[in-house]
Order: structure tokens, then sequence, then C-alpha cells
């Protein structure tokens, strides 16, 4: 990382460690992400249960994710856990970083560029961003998507137009989809023209839509988007309209979204 946090982690934050001293009861490790900070783990809090060798579970070198329980700031002790870290928050937490560490190499593509010192931009940027957002790449991925302008934040507009430019060249926006299925029944004369006009309701709807026959009088809609929002607005249209005119068609008609 090109400079490191001030300070100490707040109590439940997760922290990328480097095992550096691993004792019988203990374990020291040297907090990543923060200037000349380390930490303890008792064995109590290396994994559940009893722990008959603790190098199974930590070795010198060994990069972990931890828990901040307690912080002492006059000795300057940390005191961690391992143990109370599940697998989803530690997925979470290394991706989180590795997204960081993407938001950093472009500023240092943009330092590059502007043949400026990548730790004097990364100075400039910080500050302003982390006042908002917890990290430079939700920043940047707001950016890409046209949902800030890092002007906004107090960083320089010369400056903010280089990193937005590389940003949404660099960052694509995941993409979201939203799925469900219709079933729509009637015992009309022209009930198939029913409900092709209920199905055109959705189809109607702008945005990136597609309904596919399951069979059954089941019908699949996926709604697809780079934006959460834009996609629930879509889906909710598209269903509103549907569910209306099958009921003005005195159609049975029901929708039910998967998850």
């Amino acid at each position: 990382m090109l400079l490191k946090k001030e300070g100490y982690p707040a109590d439940d934050e997760l922290v990328l460690c480097t095992v550096t001293n691993v004792q019988f009861h203990s374990v020291f490790c040297k907090l990543d992400e923060y200037t000349d900070k380390s930490g303890m783990i008792h064995i109590s809090e290396i994994a559940p249960g009893r722990i008959k060798n603790i190098r199974e579970f930590v070795a010198e070198g060994k990069k972990i994710v931890c828990k901040v329980l307690q912080i002492n700031r006059e000795r300057g002790h940390i005191d961690l856990s391992l143990r109370r870290v599940n697998e989803g928050q530690r997925r979470t937490k290394l991706s989180d970083l590795k997204n960081e560490q993407f938001a950093e190499k472009i500023l240092e593509h943009v330092a590059k560029s502007k043949k400026m010192d990548p730790k004097l931009v990364y100075t400039k940027v910080r500050a302003p961003v982390f006042a908002k957002y917890p990290g430079l790449y939700p920043a940047f991925e707001a950016a890409a998507r046209d949902e800030e302008d890092l002007t906004t934040l107090g960083i320089d507009a010369a400056l903010s137009k280089d990193i937005t430019d590389a940003v949404k060249a660099k960052i694509k926006p995941p993409e979201v989809a939203l799925i469900g299925d219709f079933r729509i029944t009637t015992t009309a004369p022209d009930g198939i023209e029913i409900v092709k006009g209920a199905l055109n309701e959705a189809l109607q709807v702008k945005g990136d839509l597609s309904i596919k026959y399951k069979g059954g009088g089941t019908y699949h809609i996926v709604v697809k988007s780079d934006d959460f929002k834009k996609a629930e607005k879509v889906l909710k249209e598209a269903v509103d309209g549907t569910l209306a005119y099958a009921e003005k068609h005195k159609a049975v008609a029901e929708f039910k979204r998967q998850e």
C-alpha cells in the first residue's frame, strides 16, 4: 500500500496481519495496514475448542485476517481474535484490500502520466476521499458510475478529471441481475392473446429485460443493469404493468421473485 493508516484501528475492525512470533499460548502479529502497530492473539482466540498445537493454525510469515477485540492505547497493546472471523468476513476483507490496491495502482498510473510523485498524489487524494468513503475504491467506483464528482470532495479539478478518466477506463461497474417468475392463467377464449398482452407490458419497460417461457403457464423474467436501484425500478415497472394488465382482462397472475 502507498501509505499506511495512522493511529489505531477501531474495536471490532477486521485487519490484515502478518504473524511475526508464535509462542505456546499466544501469537504476535504486525498490522499490515497500520504504521508501527502490532497485536497479540491469545490461544483461546485462535480457534474454537481445545488446541493441542497452536502451529497447526498459524506460522511465522502467514497472512491472517483478525478482529480487533480491545485496545490499550496507554500501553500500545492491541488484542486480536482469529476465531471470531468467519470465512465470509475473511473473503470480503481480502477482496476489499485487493480492490484498494487496484485503486492505488490507478493513482500511480495517473501520477506517472503527469510526472508526479505517486505518494504526493495519494496524499492529496486520500484525506478528502476518506472523509466520505471507507477507501479509495468505493469512491472511484462511484465516479465510474457518474454517481460522484471527485471535485466535490475537495480534490483539484484537473487531478479529479485525470483520475475520473482513468477509473472509467479501468473500473467496470459489476452487473446486477434480478430474476423472478410470472405465472399467468386464464380460461378466456382469447387467453393466449391476453397472456401475450400482459407480458408485452413488461417488455415495453425501458431497460435490459428478457422473458422466457418455462412451461406450465410460468414465464421467467431477468432484468440486468450496472446499478441495483435502476434494476429494481425496471423490475417493479415490469411486474406492476403485467399484473395490472392481467387483472384488467380477468386473468389470474402472480409474480415470485428469486433471491
